[in-house]
């Protein structure tokens, strides 16, 4: 819908004349950010009609993955949290995978991480666990395909962590019906997650400080 709008060109490089070709930029920029405002206002009062007299009180899935793209490949300053917001409401988790790892490729360092774990605990927030999970799988395999893979950072292995526990919590009545099964799950955890078995003593003395 938003491709009918019409694009405004933004100049990557300067050549020797840069007082000129920098005011051009300049105006370039603005005509940009106006294209961009008026399209975003544009599907965003669509995406208010069909919370309106939709079925969903979010409003259109479809549209939000739609606004999601064109603010993350239109906008001359993307707002990576309005992006993730509109792709948490949206019902396209590859699509957001794809789009994380094309941003990966052309952030500064630092931001990958960021937006990644806000990816995921955005879809937490709202109990998505599934889409949240489809996410950080989809990524993997896309990752993989370009022989990269996940930033090497304390709040992706955070992430890592969180989405197992999280979902071992959504279940616990139904695994709680064996001992077994938490035994058996602790020693998953920690041939696969790396997260070690609490020290029982450890627990013990917990308990007793509480008294």
């Amino acid at each position: 819908m938003y491709e009918a709008f019409p694009r405004v060109t933004v100049p990557h490089f300067l050549g020797d004349d840069y007082d000129d070709e920098g005011h051009q930029l300049s105006e370039a920029i603005s005509a940009a950010k106006v294209r961009a405002e008026s399209c975003s206002s544009f599907m965003k009062a669509a995406i208010r009609w069909s919370a309106e007299f939709g079925t969903s009180r979010n409003g259109s899935s479809e549209l939000h993955v739609m606004l999601a793209e064109y603010i993350y490949s239109e906008s001359p300053e993307t707002d990576m949290t309005k992006v993730s917001s509109h792709f948490v409401r949206g019902n396209d988790p590859k699509k957001f995978a794809s789009m994380l790892v094309n941003f990966m490729g052309k952030c500064y360092p630092g931001e990958d991480d960021t937006a990644i774990a806000r990816g995921v605990l955005m879809y937490l927030s709202q109990g998505n666990l599934r889409d949240a999970n489809l996410l950080m799988d989809e990524m993997n395999e896309q990752l993989k395909s370009a022989n990269s893979e996940f930033p090497k950072t304390d709040l992706i292995q955070f992430i890592k962590y969180l989405l197992p526990t999280t979902l071992r919590q959504k279940y616990k009545t139904s695994t709680d019906r064996d001992a077994v099964f938490q035994e058996l799950l602790d020693e998953i955890a920690a041939k696969f997650y790396n997260i070690q078995r609490q020290n029982p003593l450890e627990g013990l003395f917990s308990e007793m400080f509480k008294i």
